[in-house]
């Protein structure tokens, strides 16, 4: 919590918390995600008391559904195996019902509320007509065959198909739903409703599916970082980044950042993390795209083809001094020993790339520290904003260009940092607080609509 927060507004953000573990108890990722948001929205609903009366933050934190159910599919030895499966509805007040899908052993519905609250305020702020979910299954496709993640996905969808639609809910890929899962749960529709509609994005592109949607996360988040740093007159070209993770957020976050002049100089997989002094240029990237994407290997063979290049086991890269940090590995990936790390070594920018990958108490170090924070909400929000993109194409029954995309994709980006900075201006200061501005431009939207809506 930060250090200004007033006695009397403490107080309030403690009481609703304490309301909402009570009717959500053991959910430690979803308490997590709340309070990140109410400890910036609780002092503007005080200020602004027609969302008090309407109990609005009470009901914006309560999903308007959650289905749960059994996913029974055989394996290739011809075991039966059961896994379990949710999505979870949100919110519709600004549009159908927009999230992706996870497959992880780690999935829990805590997990998703999580998710799910944190896209309802990140599809707003796109200001395309989506509104927020998320879903997925305790399933893990690594070590499965194609038939198997096949029959999974078939037998997921059997359910799944009565409670989305692309006017009801669209969902997208996430961990572990990859090309071939959306494939395979597109088919399946396909087959039990007979429609051809845009139900799914992320689809592959002969069959609806967009250019630059693979490219998306990692693209938005750098437009993001360079879009904060043109607000205080500085750019991209010539800093030093650490870029964590080596999936797709991450190797399209070195690609943009790399093209506008940036070093990328660290990235990392779950064994550790590289150092690459000399920087990962596009001729080491795409020897990393071709080892993480095709081969499967782990980051530490990068140290064999580029010996310049060191590997640290079992740790974390936010040790690597760096101008820019993107964050596009996992959740609670920067503790708050690392954000001191961080701001030690001079730190100019955090932009989140993953979703909430910094833990609270580290978070608002950096904040007080004055450091610029791109909150996941806003920054990662470009793979939900070309999925919208995805969806307007199929309604239309046509493509865009790559270049078309990637324009929009860039001026949503820029849309919504010029919201992060109306609401996240701090009074008497230069500074803008992201994530009071992005909770706050997401919330108005969604909340003016409920409140459009009457009680319901």
């Amino acid at each position: 919590m930060s250090k200004n927060t007033s006695p009397s507004v403490q107080k309030e953000i403690n009481a609703f918390m304490r309301g909402l573990k009570k009717r959500n108890p053991g959910q430690k990722e979803f308490h997590a995600a709340v309070l990140e948001v109410v400890s910036s929205l609780i002092p503007y609903v005080i200020e602004h008391p027609k969302y008090r009366d309407a109990q609005i933050l009470e009901r914006l934190s309560e999903p308007d559904r959650t289905v749960s159910f059994r996913v029974t599919w055989e394996d290739d030895a011809g075991n039966i195996r059961v896994n379990r499966a949710w999505r979870v509805q949100f919110n519709n007040s600004i549009g159908p019902y927009k999230g992706g899908l996870r497959f992880h052993p780690t999935v829990t519905e805590s997990v998703l509320k999580f998710l799910g609250f944190e896209q309802v305020l990140k599809n707003s702020l796109t200001g395309l007509p989506m509104g927020g979910a998320k879903g997925g299954a305790n399933f893990n496709p690594k070590g499965k065959s194609d038939r198997e993640v096949m029959r999974f996905c078939q037998s997921l969808m059997i359910e799944l198909h009565r409670h989305v639609g692309e006017d009801t809910d669209v969902p997208a890929g996430d961990i572990g739903v990859g090309a071939r899962e959306i494939s395979y749960l597109f088919g399946q529709y396909k087959r039990l409703e007979n429609r051809f509609v845009g139900i799914l994005t992320g689809k592959g592109l002969s069959f609806g599916g967009s250019l630059v949607r693979t490219e998306a996360t990692g693209y938005g988040c750098v437009y993001f970082c360079q879009d904060i740093l043109d607000q205080i007159g500085d750019s991209l070209e010539g800093k030093t980044c650490v870029v964590s993770g080596s999936g797709n957020v991450a190797i399209y976050t070195v690609e943009k950042a790399t093209s506008l002049g940036a070093t990328v100089v660290g990235m990392s997989d779950s064994s550790g993390f590289i150092h690459d002094p000399d920087g990962i240029d596009p001729e080491k990237l795409a020897y990393l795209k071709d080892l993480k994407e095709v081969k499967r290997g782990r980051i530490s063979e990068y140290v064999e083809h580029y010996p310049e290049a060191t590997f640290h086991a079992d740790k974390r890269p936010w040790r690597i001094p760096c101008d820019v940090a993107f964050p596009c590995a996992t959740q609670n990936e920067i503790s708050l020993s690392d954000a001191e790390t961080l701001i030690k070594n001079g730190v100019q920018v955090v932009c989140e790339g993953a979703n909430m990958p910094t833990e609270l108490d580290a978070m608002n170090l950096l904040l007080q520290s004055k450091v610029l924070f791109g909150p996941a909400k806003a920054a990662n929000a470009g793979g939900v904003a070309v999925s919208g993109l995805e969806q307007s194409q199929n309604a239309l029954r046509l493509s865009w260009s790559r270049e078309e995309v990637d324009e929009r994709l860039n001026g949503i980006m820029r849309s919504i940092h010029t919201k992060c900075v109306e609401y996240g201006q701090e009074p008497g200061s230069d500074y803008i607080n992201y994530v009071n501005g992005a909770n706050i431009a997401g919330f108005i939207k969604v909340a003016d609509a409920m409140l459009a809506y009457g009680v319901v």
